[in-house]
């Protein structure tokens, strides 16, 4: 059961619009716990994978998430995350794990299997969730949601320079990515479970002009009216 004493502030959105910097930026300074849900679906997908799993078969793929031994340790440079024991950080972060994170939340053995798991993150005296159905599923009772999103176009612009500072000496193909991010935006939004849509409650904020310190003050400001 959720903490009734935690003050729960869900972070929804697509790929690429500032989610996991906006969530975890407010998370250390609201002293909140942090919930970063895509990661649990990325290793889900890099857990089956790894597994050779097929991936249209959705009763393995609800075991594969029911099981997994993850672990978040939280350090200086951030959040290092361990499935089985290993350090896999960077492995869920890549273009494959991204889809295969996208391929997979739209199984709902899947989803059944996460949905305790990520609402057992609630605590006091908060928790800053981060996902794609947070407010509308996960948290419906959260106090204060936010759909955070960004045009397509400048998600393909930061997802580049992400890329780029990576790996100067890559080249990256920026119609590629564009492209990528337009059939995972279709991909998550057109799923039969909990597709990526707003709350009806929500506050829609467009990054897409924004820098991430805009963001967090229009967010903090919302979060002090319930002080208020």
């Amino acid at each position: 059961m959720v903490q009734q004493s935690a003050f729960i502030i869900t972070i929804d959105g697509p790929s690429g619009a500032g989610k996991g910097t906006v969530s975890a930026s407010l998370a250390l300074r609201l002293g909140f716990a942090l919930l970063d849900s895509g990661a649990l679906y990325r290793l889900t997908g890099l857990a089956a994978r790894l597994l050779a799993c097929d991936f249209d078969d959705h009763a393995a793929l609800g075991e594969v998430a029911r099981t997994l031994d993850v672990e978040f340790r939280s350090t200086e440079h951030g959040v290092t995350i361990y499935l089985s024991g290993q350090d896999v950080s960077k492995a869920i972060r890549t273009e494959q794990a991204g889809m295969d994170a996208s391929r997979v939340a739209a199984v709902p053995a899947v989803r059944d299997a996460l949905l305790q798991r990520q609402r057992d993150f609630a605590e006091a005296p908060g928790l800053v969730a981060d996902g794609r159905d947070m407010g509308s599923t996960v948290f419906p009772e959260a106090p204060l949601k936010v759909f955070l999103t960004a045009s397509a176009e400048e998600r393909a612009n930061r997802r580049m320079k992400q890329l780029q500072l990576a790996n100067a000496e890559q080249e990256y193909d920026y119609q590629q990515i564009l492209s990528d991010i337009e059939a995972r935006d279709k991909q998550d939004s057109e799923r039969s479970s909990s597709p990526l849509a707003a709350a009806a409650d929500a506050v829609h904020i467009d990054s897409s002009h924004m820098t991430i310190e805009e963001v967090l003050t229009k967010i903090l400001d919302l979060y002090r009216t319930f002080g208020d």
